[in-house]
């Protein structure tokens, strides 16, 4: 059996070799690449992203990543995004008072957390729904790794009729804040499973299979 073919989506921002060896890791045939048909015809597209909600955002769009990201999901193509790839998800991002306008796959805002420590970096557990294909074969107490200020506080979409109600997992640094998001063929991660040892190059897999 052919492995699952992953594009990794080099719009000038996130760790892709690292995303790189941990998606080959997990089972997938993986290629860095900007190309437009490639990332619009792999089997999965991991969107990865670390900085500005604004520069991230700028990046995708030279790229013309959020067609890219819009065109597979209307065929129910699957993407996942991870860290602000998962943010830029959202309708917009909101830093030092700018708002900048997100891909808008989920409507909600990503915004600074109210916490006494920033950033938010390092080990944090996660609650995670019953029914995650993501979390499957992890428990409660396992720990994952993240770097961030800013997060989506409140989940706003609400599913309509005849649609099956996205999954979402929540954590908490000061606040609660969405820590991952299973809807349909759209996932996403606020931490960075390739940097999350065994219990990422768990999730990653799990995301992996569901390409098969």
């Amino acid at each position: 059996m052919s492995k699952p073919d992953v594009v990794v989506l080099d719009y000038g921002s996130g760790n892709l070799r690292s995303a790189e060896r941990a998606l080959v890791r997990a089972g997938a045939e993986v290629t860095v690449t900007s190309d437009f048909d490639q990332a619009l015809e792999c089997d999965g597209l991991f969107v990865p992203g670390v900085g500005a909600f604004a520069a991230c955002m700028s990046g995708l769009l030279q790229v013309r990543g959020e067609q890219i990201i819009g065109r597979r999901l209307s065929g129910g193509r699957p993407v996942m995004g991870v860290c602000v790839g998962m943010q830029i998800l959202f309708a917009k991002g909101v830093e030092h008072g700018i708002q900048t306008e997100g891909c808008g796959e989920w409507p909600g805002t990503v915004e600074q957390l109210d916490a006494p420590v920033l950033p938010h970096m390092g080990w944090n557990t996660v609650e995670a729904p019953e029914g995650s294909v993501l979390f499957d074969g992890l428990d409660a107490a396992t720990r994952y790794y993240f770097v961030h200020s800013y997060g989506v506080r409140t989940w706003e979409l609400t599913p309509g009729e005849g649609f099956r109600e996205p999954l979402v997992t929540w954590a908490e640094h000061g606040v609660p804040f969405v820590a991952a998001v299973e809807n349909g063929p759209l996932c996403g991660t606020q931490f960075h499973p390739e940097k999350s040892g065994d219990a990422g190059a768990t999730l990653l897999r799990n995301w992996v299979r569901t390409l098969e």
